[in-house]
Order: C-alpha cells, then sequence, then structure tokens
C-alpha cells in the first residue's frame, strides 16, 4: 500500500479529473457549508425575522384578542384556515427560498454544477461489513474528528468570550418588559452568530486549502498510468483527428516562418509553391516549406513580402512537392533542376548588385 502510493508520483491528468467529477468526486469542505448556512441564519435574523415576525403576531393575534369573533361553522373557518395559511405561507417563504440557496451555494462555489447519478448505484462494498469498519477507522476519519474537536474547542471558546461579558445583566431580562426584552437578546444573537462566522470563515478557507490538497494526492498518478492514458487517447479518433489536426497547424505556422529565410521558391505557377535555402557551406539545398492551393498561394504571398525570388517550374515544383518533405534535403536525382534555378537566381543578384 506505501508502495503503491510512492510510485503515484505524477499530478493527475485533465481526463483523470474528469473521470473523477463525472463520478461525483470532488474537493469539497464541510466548512464551507456551514460557514454559508450559518451567514444565511444570521441574514434571516437580522432582517427578515423582525418581518416575519411582525406579520406571524398580526396572524395570530385575532385568535388570542378576539377567539368570540370566530366563527366555526365549516365553510366560514375552512376559509379562514386556507387564508392564514397563505399569510403564514408568504411570511415563511423568504426565509425558505434563501435558506435553500444557501444549502446549493456551498456545491456551486467550490466546484460549480455537477449533476451525477453514480453514487446512487448500488455497490456491494458500501454493505461489506470489514469495509465499513475500515472506512470508520480509516487515517481520514481520524483527522476529520480531530478537526472537528479543534473546530468545536475554537469556536466553543470564541463563543465563551462574546458571552461572559453579558452574564452580569443577563439574568435582570427576567424581569424586562416584552418590548425590550426581544431587541436586546436579537442583538446578543447577532453578535454571537456574527463572532462565530467571522471565527468559521478563517477554519473554512484553511480547511478548503487542505481538501484540496488530499483530493489532488489522491488522484496522483503513476507514470505507467499517465503512459496508458495517453495510449489510449492516441486511440481515440477523435483524439487523434485533433492531434493531428494541431500538428498540422503548428507545422503550417513554422514553415511559414520558415518562407523569409529561403532561396527561392518554385511554383506552378500558383497551384503548387515549394520554398528552397541554400547557404554556402551547405550539403545541398534544403526544402523549408511546400503547399498546394491555398497554402500555395500563402507562402507566394509571404515570399513577395520578404523579397524573395519566384520561379515559375511546374515540373520541378510538382516533383519536390510529392518527393520532398519539409526540412529535408534534396534528393541526388533532382540537384541539376535545383542547380539551374539556383543558379539563375544567383546571377540576377549579382547583376543587381552591379
Amino acid at each position: 500500500m506505501s508502495d503503491d502510493k510512492d510510485s503515484k508520483t505524477e499530478e493527475p491528468t485533465g481526463r483523470r479529473l474528469e473521470d473523477a467529477r463525472s463520478k461525483g468526486q470532488t474537493a469539497q469542505s464541510r466548512e464551507v457549508n456551514n460557514l454559508i448556512m450559518l451567514s444565511a441564519a444570521l441574514v434571516v435574523i437580522m432582517m427578515i425575522a423582525p418581518l416575519m415576525t411582525r406579520d406571524l403576531v398580526g396572524e395570530l393575534k385575532r385568535f388570542i384578542e378576539m377567539p368570540h369573533q370566530i366563527h366555526l361553522d365549516d365553510a366560514e373557518f375552512q376559509a379562514m384556515i386556507v387564508d392564514m395559511s397563505g399569510r403564514i405561507g408568504a411570511a415563511l417563504a423568504i426565509p425558505f427560498i434563501l435558506l435553500l440557496a444557501a444549502a446549493f451555494a456551498p456545491g456551486l462555489l467550490q466546484h460549480g454544477w455537477l449533476w451525477t447519478t453514480f453514487n446512487l448505484a448500488p455497490r456491494f462494498d458500501r454493505i461489506n461489513p470489514a469495509a465499513g469498519l475500515k472506512r470508520l477507522f480509516s487515517l481520514r476519519n481520524l483527522v476529520e474528528l480531530v478537526k472537528g474537536v479543534i473546530k468545536m474547542t475554537i469556536v466553543g471558546t470564541f463563543a465563551a468570550i462574546l458571552l461572559i461579558p453579558a452574564l452580569g445583566w443577563i439574568g435582570q431580562l427576567i424581569t424586562s418588559d416584552v418590548s425590550s426584552l426581544l431587541p436586546t437578546l436579537l442583538a446578543l444573537v447577532v453578535k454571537l452568530v456574527s463572532g462565530v462566522i467571522l471565527v468559521l470563515m478563517v477554519l473554512a478557507g484553511a480547511d478548503y486549502i487542505y481538501q484540496r490538497y488530499e483530493f489532488m494526492r489522491s488522484m496522483r498518478m503513476t507514470k505507467q498510468e499517465v503512459k496508458d492514458e495517453f495510449k489510449q487517447m492516441e486511440g481515440d479518433p477523435v483524439i487523434k483527428s485533433a492531434l493531428k489536426r494541431i500538428r498540422t497547424q503548428r507545422a503550417r505556422q513554422r514553415m511559414m516562418q520558415a518562407v523569409p529565410t529561403a532561396t527561392v521558391v518554385v511554383t506552378n505557377p500558383t497551384h503548387y509553391a515549394c520554398a528552397l535555402k541554400y547557404d554556402q557551406g551547405m550539403n545541398a539545398p534544403v526544402l523549408v516549406a511546400k503547399g498546394v492551393e491555398l497554402v500555395a498561394f500563402r507562402i507566394i504571398e509571404k515570399a513577395r513580402e520578404n523579397f524573395i525570388p519566384i520561379v515559375q517550374n511546374p515540373p520541378l515544383s510538382r516533383t519536390l512537392y510529392a518527393t520532398v518533405e519539409v526540412d529535408d534535403e534534396i534528393p541526388r536525382e533532382h540537384y541539376k533542376a535545383v542547380a539551374e534555378v539556383i543558379g539563375y537566381v544567383m546571377r540576377l543578384k549579382k547583376n543587381a548588385v552591379h
């Protein structure tokens, strides 16, 4: 087991991460969930709870203050219940929607939208007692337990620090008027929850970094796995086609960059184009670029932009295109024809100088 972990030295490939994501395996921190849910609860307490309480009290007030005016015949009582249920539902709708959004927000923030049914499929290893005990007493669960104890200690200590100053006057609230009691308690709860949220922000940030590190470490691959995956990708027709297209584009770009270094471009006159380079000391001229149709047109255009001589020789251009690869030397059987073209270009340059 240790040897297997030690052999996984390579960073996970994009395909491995995508496969893990399709199975619902992503880096995620429970502390981020707790932070967002508690923050949503704080918003409800500070902004929505007073309004919601006022609406609920208004609806229930008539049952307490004017019960004698309530008629209990079937039709009117049913209409009253339906009306009251609708009003109470409207008062609770905004907090419900906010908390529902807070339940989905952590996943969207940590790994984006993810929908998979992989974990819903029956797996016999989940009901295997031995596997269950192994997971229960695994190192990961031990780390989570230690983290939970540390988190509760930190949060509990911080909450105690916030509450201790209030112990001196909180007992006097029993004799206070209800109108002043509720705002005082609300302020105390807001202060306490806000402090806990500040602590959770630090804990959640640290835990997410740790979870991300652990996830990427668990996704590491051996060198053999990387090679096997590359072979599989190479065997995929779509991947092969994409790689071939990329290679062709890059080769074409290199060709176009080499055209300005050419000595002469042999054409046919526009359907074929072969750029040849020859300098003193070279064993033989080298074909630095070739193409047909649109590529030939671009080679000719590039040659004109860089004042490279263009010579029309249809038989030679077709032959070079068919028998010589880019960056290869001209074969011996074509020496004479190529030498005549290059000699012609050299004479033109010499006459232009004189």
